[in-house]
């Protein structure tokens, strides 16, 4: 990578630190620091000069982080801002990846991958995993939630998300948010919805710059007043075992396992594999 390109990312990952900062400091309410609060108050949360001072650190090197700057917190600077901000842990694991990647360093907790290929492909050996595993339905996703393969139980399960008619390849998020059917399949819609987007989230403040993020959060926040509202909010999520509640096309209503893998040698794809309760 040449100087300027290394120049331009450093910069590009300092912005998303600062955004991830602000954001997280707008949501943090001055009683939930010991602060009281104040009818008169313009700010929303906590204001840069209060931020600074429960951390330790000058309200002018505090606005220089958020800013962009190339100032370099410390590990300790980087957990007492963290403890302000009542990070759990992960967004605390993704402040650190942040912070390293504007440094220059790579944080091992992340598994951060070098930025995905515009046209992410499936290793043969993961892809044969999706049939070993039927008739559970799997999918494996990619760094900005394109479904990149699928078994024929996860067609029939979210049949207009892998079935579809045109020749854009299926994207989750992008069923999730401007689908109408999308909002029958998933009984619990919203829950579901918010912890696409704060996955999505956190993968693109990994990649700062990357227009495939950029393009895809525009389209979502342009056709859903959901992804509008949310994504400001930088949540930060990431995959993990749990439930999920469906309409089955045939078989009605179903409350489904769920499971995610990382693959290993491409660690922003997951394979998801459902089991029925």
């Amino acid at each position: 990578m040449g100087g300027e390109r290394k120049a331009a990312v450093a910069a590009a990952r300092r912005r998303e630190l600062g955004a991830f900062l602000r954001a997280r400091r707008e949501r943090t309410s001055p009683a939930e620091v010991g602060l009281p609060g104040s009818a008169r108050r313009r700010t929303p949360g906590l204001r840069r000069e209060e931020l600074a001072v429960l951390a330790g650190v000058s309200t002018t090197w505090y606005a220089y982080l958020e800013q962009g700057r190339d100032v370099r917190p410390s590990d300790q600077v980087l957990a007492a801002i963290a403890d302000t901000l009542r990070l759990a842990g992960d967004e605390r694991a993704h402040l650190r990846a942040l912070a390293d990647g504007a440094a220059g360093r790579q944080h091992a907790v992340t598994r951060e991958a070098p930025p995905p290929s515009p046209v992410e492909t499936v290793a043969p050996e993961v892809a044969a995993v999706l049939a070993l595993v039927a008739p559970a339905p799997a999918y494996v996703t990619g760094a900005t939630t394109d479904v990149l393969v699928w078994n024929d139980p996860a067609a029939e399960l979210f049949p207009g998300l892998a079935l579809r008619r045109d020749t854009e390849r299926p994207n989750l998020a992008r069923w999730v948010f401007l689908d109408p059917d999308a909002r029958h399949v998933l009984v619990d819609w919203e829950a579901v919805a918010q912890s696409v987007l704060a996955r999505l989230r956190t993968n693109a403040g990994r990649h700062p710059g990357d227009e495939r993020f950029a393009r895809l959060a525009e389209e979502l926040r342009a056709g859903s007043v959901e992804a509008d509202a949310w994504w400001p909010r930088y949540d930060i999520a990431t995959h993990r075992t749990g439930t999920k509640r469906v309409r089955h096309p045939s078989r009605g209503e179903l409350t489904l396992g769920h499971a995610a893998f990382t693959v290993a040698d491409a660690p922003e794809q997951v394979l998801v594999v459902y089991s029925r309760n």
